[in-house]
């Protein structure tokens, strides 16, 4: 059974625990290209089986990278838009391989 709760860990010590779309939306916010690059959210457990990391492109926007080491999947998208970014991390569609549904 996967976890029930999850946090998100901004690079400069943030963390929230079990995040809205609007508290992932300010972290992503947040981010810059120098001392808080990435925020990574991941099931609140010992040994998580999956992980979503937002971080920011030199060039602009941010990548988005999620794994899950259950399914084997990796998968590496761009975007920028931080309301695109918060919506899918929160939503039902995305749940599993992200939080918060």
């Amino acid at each position: 059974m996967g976890a029930r709760y999850y946090g998100a860990d901004s690079e400069n010590g943030d963390r929230i625990d079990d995040p809205s779309e609007g508290a992932l939306f300010m972290m992503i916010s947040d981010l810059n290209d120098s001392d808080n690059t990435f925020v990574v959210v991941q099931p609140d457990e010992d040994d998580p089986v999956w992980f979503t990391s937002v971080a920011v492109l030199d060039e602009g926007g941010y990548e988005i990278v999620r794994r899950d080491t259950t399914r084997n999947e990796h998968e590496v998208t761009t975007s920028t838009s931080i309301n695109d970014i918060a919506r899918d991390l929160t939503s039902g569609t995305t749940r599993g391989t992200t939080c918060c549904a």
